[in-house]
């Protein structure tokens, strides 16, 4: 289980949260975004996916992950993965996070 800001509290624990095919093995994840991750775009979407049980995998590339852990943040931005089977749920939740607008 996640902690309340959707980051594993242990080894294994993303493993144990991303549902299973009928065979036991892992659902293929598949790309849902790339953040700047300048601003924490990347940390807040995947607490908000974890607040809807949605697991995700976040990746650095390039030389990102070096930048992550001298600077604190990845000068490449960072691509974020669901489950192909809750991609569309995490997609919808995206996209309603962008078009909120306020009434007037």
């Amino acid at each position: 289980m996640s902690d309340k800001f959707g980051f594993a509290r242990r080894p294994g624990e993303l493993y144990e949260e991303w549902p299973k095919q009928p065979d036991g093995s892992p659902v293929p994840p598949k790309f849902l975004t790339h953040c700047a991750s300048t601003d924490l775009s990347d940390q807040m979407l995947v607490s908000m996916l974890a607040a809807y049980g949605i697991p995700a995998v976040v990746e650095y590339p390039g030389d990102g992950a070096f930048g992550k852990v001298m600077l604190g943040l990845s000068g490449t931005g960072s691509s974020i993965y669901v489950p192909e089977t809750l991609y569309i749920d995490a997609k919808e939740l995206m996209e309603g996070e962008n078009n909120d607008e306020l009434p007037g």
